[in-house]
């Protein structure tokens, strides 16, 4: 067996929508086909799926393997010893916006399990890299809205008046915890982490056709049946931040099923593997080395590290300018709350942006 011991690098996924983008700048180069004319060159995308099942390993002993295969393969050796499902832990994308997606709700793992056997419920959050002057959301149901109302709103494609209307900024976090009734706007690109799933509950499209030119199917029972009315609009978090020798060092966000931080690299910082759990690098932007004892490979805006539990200490070294994305199944006290305190940060800022 391979020992998974130093970061790998992982392929992107990209998928069309009808609400998506030609234009993946500045983060991804969108890939051509080598077939003249072919049809996925004029699709437009909305989705980089950056840890997908399909997702192959371009470096290292497992290069060619998909995500999935070698989840299922090396379980705790790659996911780390916490980790006791075949899958591999986290789903993370970033998503192009031109128009808005429909309005949508996720189950959670119980709730998933009783209407969709066999799925995982869908807690969520985003992360705000750019926003433009149309850029807007749907986050939450206005107050007093009843269920019924709600319902029949959706059933006349009319639920943006039923819902709160808000204009994200860049590197704003916000949180969707399982029944938050929310729908993404046109002019965002942001990035998603979630539980390992894609189950979701569409309640409305606003009339709209899909991909084959057919309405799209909704899921007004069960998603009716999941629905959080009184969730409170959990955006614009507090930033906490900190100083680091190499930069600086942002703690997103942090919830029993994932966590966020942002590293600004602006000198070479140091890092390791955790045993407890696997991490993940998205580079956001920004090109430089990752340095190993055996040796080194460039990264670039874009790439997506896989931090095996076993990876010992590793570089990453900047050309220019690094925003990296750290994402990973966390034990909150030890991994968010602990640390912060130490480092003096206000336990109200804290506990603002940890969800236990």
């Amino acid at each position: 067996m391979p020992k998974l011991d130093s970061p790998l690098q992982l392929s992107p996924v990209f998928k069309p929508k009808i609400w998506g983008r030609d234009n993946l700048s500045p983060i991804f180069t969108r890939p051509r086909s080598s077939t003249p004319a072919s049809k996925t060159d004029n699709e437009l995308i909305g989705e980089v799926w950056i840890t997908d099942d399909q997702s192959q390993f371009m470096n290292g002993p497992i290069a060619g393997m998909t995500l999935a295969q070698a989840s299922e393969k090396f379980g705790p050796e790659l996911n780390g010893e916490n980790w006791k499902d075949g899958r591999f832990p986290l789903l993370a994308k970033y998503i192009y916006t031109s128009d808005w997606l429909s309005v949508q709700v996720h189950p959670d793992d119980k709730q998933a399990a009783r209407f969709d056997r066999g799925n995982r419920g869908k807690c969520e959050m985003w992360y705000i890299v750019s926003s433009g002057r149309k850029g807007e959301l749907l986050l939450g149901v206005k107050p007093g809205v009843s269920a019924d109302k709600l319902r029949t709103s959706f059933e006349h494609g009319k639920s943006r008046r039923q819902l709160n209307r808000f204009r994200p900024k860049g590197g704003e976090a916000i949180f969707i915890p399982p029944g938050t009734v929310h729908a993404l706007g046109p002019d965002l690109v942001l990035f998603e982490v979630e539980e390992n799933s894609d189950l979701t509950y569409r309640l409305d499209d606003f009339g709209r056709m899909g991909l084959d030119g057919k309405p799209r199917p909704l899921h007004l029972d069960k998603g009716m049946s999941v629905a959080r009315l009184g969730l409170p609009a959990l955006r614009d978090l507090p930033i906490v931040k900190v100083s680091e020798p190499y930069g600086s060092h942002r703690f997103v966000l942090a919830s029993g099923f994932f966590a966020l931080e942002e590293l600004v690299l602006l000198k070479r910082g140091t890092f390791r593997g955790r045993p407890e759990a696997v991490e993940v690098l998205s580079v956001l932007e920004g090109d430089g080395r990752v340095e190993t004892a055996e040796g080194w490979l460039g990264y670039h805006s874009g790439d997506t590290w896989l931090i095996p539990p076993a990876t010992e200490n590793y570089r990453l070294v900047p050309r220019e300018k690094t925003r990296v994305l750290k994402f990973y199944v966390p034990d909150i006290d030890r991994d968010f709350r602990r640390p912060l305190q130490k480092r003096g940060g206000r336990a109200s800022k804290i506990a603002r942006i940890v969800f236990d």
